[in-house]
């Protein structure tokens, strides 16, 4: 062993021992070459008693790198088991090229246009919302085929209202509004339905951005809205050429402004939806005066602040200024005919007309007169719902020129004991439309039993070796009997629908109402083998 080595190791021994001069720069040449390797950089600090190196900047190797350039070839034995192969070892894969990228998946396989198809289906089913947001977070593809304006035709926007004030609901809208600024252009340029829910101070901007961006428009509606201005109505009538729908119903909206908008729209007006209120009376004139001559359908309906006031119809002046209408439904609403004079002609009737809806919860004042100055000239008619029109007798009915009536309602919801109902007369409605009713509900009608049998007795027979269409019957609190009952479930293998409650002729057990074709069934084995009967 040399001296050089003698001293290094006496050094290292050494602990404490503070080296000055030419030793002291010896030991500092051999942590140098010890621990810098060739062709990297560090820095050397020395104190007191401590020696502390550091690396520089420079490129450092990795230390399974070092250790296999350090690591020494083993050598090759002799014998039987060298000249033997060796294994060969399982090629890993190769690794996907960057560039390249990851397989794509079916996803990006499927042809842009069969992916619309796709989404139009869904979209079509449970709206745009919220499947087109978060399928467009699937890959590129899906994002471009999410864009499509195509699929975005039909848009419900309600700001969040849940557990906000008024400064937090129009600080909701105008954060909604800003994302309108972007979607209306990019995404709404399509859009031919457009619903605004709950919307108090935004509405004239919405509609502003909708009169620019979506010139398609089919069809507005506005629920519970306010601050409907008369310039907002105006300036999408005329921007959007196609509007034929309104539907303003639970909205603060003034009648000079539906007013404006019908003068501006109304030729072109199909449909049209409004809540009865102290302003209805300027609307329905300006229906009376043609303003809308190709209405198909007209709704008026009760508001949540039920109005006692009636109103005051002019049927006939009605006809002549609407004369293809084709629904008309007058819901929960107390009103009254106009007087039409002694000897006044009839009017000329709705000869379009297929629906008809007077229902209401309350007894209102629909006759029997009433009802013939409304349908003398609709042979068309399809649905007649006279529920709570308890002054409705058979007679009248019968009297109608409709013939091919599918859906028939004249239950009494709520209706006065001490008003006097007819206990005859149920069989001049079947024997007029039993080959073609579908849906017939005579609930809390005070027809006897014996009337009901004969009247059920109408479906028992076949018409053209076809059996009846009845799908849905409804006789709760009716005095029905459990033999008709019985009749009427073998005679109608398409019957789904069976109210029974409240039926005090039948046995305990089998008053409720059946849903579906095997509980209608089965309510048919428990009448069959009920003691009741039986005897």
């Amino acid at each position: 062993m040399d001296a050089r080595r003698v001293r290094r190791r006496s050094w290292r021994r050494t602990p404490g021992r503070r080296l000055t001069g030419a030793r002291a720069r010896s030991a500092e040449d051999w942590w140098w070459d010890r621990l810098a390797p060739s062709g990297s950089e560090y820095h050397l600090l020395q104190a007191d008693s401590m020696l502390l190196v550091l690396p520089g900047p420079g490129p450092v190797r990795a230390r399974a790198h070092r250790r296999i350039t350090r690591r020494a070839p083993r050598p090759q034995s002799s014998g039987p088991a060298a000249t033997a192969k060796p294994r060969p070892r399982p090629r890993p894969e190769p690794a996907p090229d960057p560039e390249q990228g990851p397989d794509p998946g079916w996803g990006d396989r499927i042809p842009l246009e069969v992916l619309v198809q796709i989404f139009g289906l869904l979209v079509a089913a449970d709206g745009p919302m919220p499947f087109l947001g978060r399928a467009a977070r699937v890959c590129r593809h899906w994002h471009e085929a999410a864009s499509q304006p195509a699929l975005w035709h039909t848009v419900t926007l309600s700001p969040p209202l849940a557990g906000r004030g008024v400064k937090g609901s129009v600080k909701a809208e105008k954060k909604l509004l800003a994302s309108l600024e972007w979607l209306m252009p990019n995404r709404f340029s399509q859009l031919q339905k457009l619903t605004l829910i709950h919307w108090k101070s935004q509405v004239h901007a919405v509609l502003k951005l909708v009169s620019e961006f979506c010139p398609r428009l089919t069809f507005l509606k506005l629920s519970d809205c306010h601050s409907v201005t008369t310039d907002a109505l105006i300036m999408l009538a005329k921007a959007c050429h196609q509007l034929h729908s309104l539907d303003l119903q639970h909205s603060m909206v003034e009648s000079t402004a539906v007013v404006s908008f019908l003068e501006e729209a109304g030729p072109r007006m199909r449909k049209l939806w409004l809540t009865y209120s102290s302003q209805t009376t300027a609307i329905l004139g300006a229906l009376l005066g043609s303003c809308c001559p190709k209405l198909q359908v007209l709704e008026l309906s009760t508001g949540l602040n039920r109005n006692n006031t009636p109103l005051l119809l002019p049927i006939e002046a009605l006809q002549k200024g609407c004369p293809q209408l084709q629904v008309l439904r007058l819901l929960n609403l107390m009103w009254l005919p106009k007087p039409s004079g002694r000897g006044a002609a009839l009017g000329p009737g709705f000869p379009n007309l297929e629906e008809l809806c007077l229902a209401s919860s309350t007894c209102n004042f629909v006759s029997n007169d009433v009802l013939s100055r409304l349908l003398h000239g609709s042979p068309n008619l399809r649905l007649l719902d006279l529920r709570g029109c308890a002054r409705i007798t058979p007679a009248g009915l019968c009297d109608l020129p409709c013939k091919e009536l599918e859906q028939l309602h004249l239950g009494l919801y709520g209706v006065s004991d001490r008003l006097a109902l007819a206990k005859e007369g149920s069989t001049l409605l079947t024997e007029k439309w039993h080959h073609t009713l579908r849906e017939l509900d005579l609930s809390g009608q005070g027809f006897s039993e014996k009337d009901l049998e004969q009247a059920l007795a109408a479906f028992s027979g076949t018409h053209g070796g076809a059996h009846p269409a009845l799908c849905s019957l409804n006789l709760r609190g009716t005095r029905v009997t459990a033999s008709t009952i019985s009749s009427v479930i073998s005679s109608c293998p398409g019957l789904l629908y069976l109210n029974l409650e409240s039926c005090r002729c039948l046995p305990r057990g089998l008053k409720r109402a059946y849903r579906g074709l095997e509980e209608v069934q089965r309510c048919l084995e428990q009448l069959l083998t009920s003691p009741s009967s039986s005897s």
